[in-house]
């Protein structure tokens, strides 16, 4: 499938907008999902894709938070194996199944997340006491939203925050830092699962590459430097959209 070269840029653009908003508050795959099946893709080419173009804006926030210090390699490293199979069963799971059933189930996981982080009060301005050893929040939470993210994927990394905020009771920043290792794991995993399934479009996905990488290097220095002031309201924000997306489609 070719593309022209003012929807090629257009892609490129929304890939950029999404790994900005992706790094900082989650849900890039509001973006860019909807603008691959406006371009014309099939929808299981336009998710395959999708995972191409965002495992690299995942893995590029990634890396700077990491040598930001935000996370360290020994407290990730578990958690990413867990997202890595979860990702990876998702991506099988969609390629046999129908979606149409996660019309009714993601709604009210954003009404959630979006309603947490607007009512309650600080969340995720300070770490609190964690509610699951990082064992068990390894073995169960992370491989649930990562097969979701290889299921489907549009707020992966606000599931993520969310996690690291409730479950384990890190502060609103460090808990966004996790979630990139951990959307990132998700996405490869998935990635690799499409691939195999021959469901990426390699010149769409690596145009979009490109402004990946610029969005999500803009988006982790918003990171460090906004905090939870700017996280809080953008995940509200992105929560929001993707409802309204969700009952417009």
């Amino acid at each position: 499938m070719e593309l022209d070269v003012q929807t090629l840029a257009l892609l490129a653009l929304a890939a950029l907008a999404a790994g900005f908003f992706d790094t900082v508050a989650g849900g890039g795959g509001l973006i860019t999902l909807p603008a691959l099946l406006l371009a014309g893709l099939p929808p299981t080419a336009a998710i395959g894709t999708n995972k191409m173009q965002a495992s690299f804006g995942t893995a590029t926030a990634s890396m700077s938070l990491l040598r930001k210090g935000l996370i360290t390699k020994p407290e990730v490293w578990r958690p990413f194996l867990r997202s890595l199979a979860g990702g990876a069963v998702g991506a099988w799971a969609i390629q046999q199944v129908e979606g149409e059933a996660l019309r009714l189930v993601i709604p009210a996981v954003l009404v959630l997340v979006g309603g947490y982080f607007l009512f309650a009060k600080n969340a995720g301005e300070r770490p609190t006491k964690a509610r699951l050893t990082p064992s068990r929040f390894s073995n169960t939470a992370v491989p649930a939203i990562g097969f979701y993210d290889g299921f489907f994927g549009p707020g992966t990394g606000s599931f993520f925050a969310l996690a690291g905020v409730t479950l384990r009771g890190f502060d609103l920043v460090k808990a966004t830092a996790l979630a990139k290792t951990l959307n990132f794991a998700s996405n490869i995993a998935a990635l690799t699962v499409f691939i195999l399934g021959g469901k990426v479009l390699w010149s769409v996905g690596a145009v979009m590459i490109i402004g990946q990488l610029v969005g999500a290097t803009l988006g982790a220095h918003a990171v460090v430097k906004g905090g939870t002031k700017l996280i809080r309201p953008l995940i509200v924000g992105v929560s929001l959209l993707m409802l309204v997306r969700f009952f417009t489609a």
